[in-house]
């Protein structure tokens, strides 16, 4: 049977009428005319940002500590895969003062083993800064991988204001153009960074490290450059050792990161992996000590894994161990 245009039409407007209710179930009712209304909703389908409530997103809302840092590792898909953990971490490892059964912990833990850089005493329920967010969400790509960025300083309209341990990160942030700024080129980094900011900026990230991702990498990547690696331990709380894993490099450009924990019978076998200075960027040659954190189980004696030795570095399993844990 031959159906006639009308008879098709009227079963496309239907089709539609079902639709449309489908879709805007999925908008928030408050950001329609928000700027980053676009990257709001893209990350909601992600599943990355919620709502609070009444089906709206209230843009220009705060973002506390526990909401901003869950968002930061949840987005960037930060994880512990690559370390097993004998004893099971809790959040008091790492920050003495939050609740190791609170929803936000297992976020905190990741972000401690990831260098996120929060201090020991962070009030998960404490608004997070424009600057603190930055910094937070640039030590996060930082995790995901090392990016070479523009060699350009961005001349900031308020740049007294920002706290100097943060002016890297911001500068990285707006290089890159995860961070854009306005068109007075302030960057009120004291202002209580609103869901909206937070949402933006951490859509842009989360599309600069696909990118990034995504380019092959060098054929022939440099030999690695460190020297003398070592082993340090002290206690850092009931049954947890800080080790400190240390290195001589040829000039201040370079760094040291930990790639991956072990835990092989009585040993905790740690894989080193330097990091590279930025190129194009000059630095005096001048053999400089840097160095890497990382923390285990006291009941482990932590080695410096065979493979670590590809850094440039002698020591293998058997490297230095200087102990100032009881």
């Amino acid at each position: 049977m031959k159906l006639g245009k009308p008879f098709l039409l009227l079963c496309l407007t239907a089709l539609l009428a079902l639709l449309l209710p489908l879709q805007a179930a999925w908008a928030f009712t408050d950001t329609k005319q928000d700027p980053n209304a676009d990257k709001i909703e893209s990350l909601k389908k992600r599943g990355i940002v919620n709502g609070t409530g009444g089906g709206a997103f209230n843009p220009g809302g705060k973002v506390s500590y526990a909401r901003g840092i869950a968002m930061i590792v949840k987005g960037l898909d930060l994880n512990l895969d690559n370390i097993r953990f004998i004893k099971e971490p809790k959040v008091t490892d790492y920050y003495p003062g939050l609740d190791n059964n609170a929803w936000y912990a297992d976020a905190f833990i990741i972000a401690a083993v990831k260098g996120l850089g929060l201090p020991k005493d962070v009030d998960p329920d404490a608004a997070m800064t424009r600057e603190q967010f930055a910094d937070a969400l640039f030590k996060a790509v930082s995790a995901k991988g090392e990016w070479v960025y523009p060699q350009i300083f961005i001349l900031l309209k308020d740049e007294k204001q920002i706290n100097p341990a943060y002016m890297e990160s911001i500068q990285k942030l707006i290089v890159s153009k995860i961070v854009k700024l306005g068109k007075d080129s302030a960057f009120f980094p004291k202002k209580t960074i609103t869901r909206s900011d937070a949402a933006g900026w951490l859509y842009n990230a989360i599309e600069f490290v696909e990118q990034m991702e995504s380019q092959e990498p060098p054929s022939n990547p440099p030999a690695g450059p460190l020297t003398e690696l070592k082993l340090s331990v002290e206690k850092a709380g009931d049954g947890i050792n800080k080790i400190t894993v240390t290195a001589q490099a040829p000039n201040p450009g370079y760094g040291l990161r930990i790639a991956s924990i072990v835990f092989e019978g009585s040993k905790a076998i740690i894989a080193v992996e330097p990091v590279y200075p930025d190129p194009g960027k000059f630095y005096a040659q001048v053999i400089t000590e840097v160095k890497a954190v990382t923390y285990a189980d006291a009941a482990y004696t932590p080695v410096l894994a065979s493979g670590s030795s590809s850094t440039g570095g002698s020591s293998g399993a058997s490297g230095a161990v200087s102990s100032n844990a009881s």
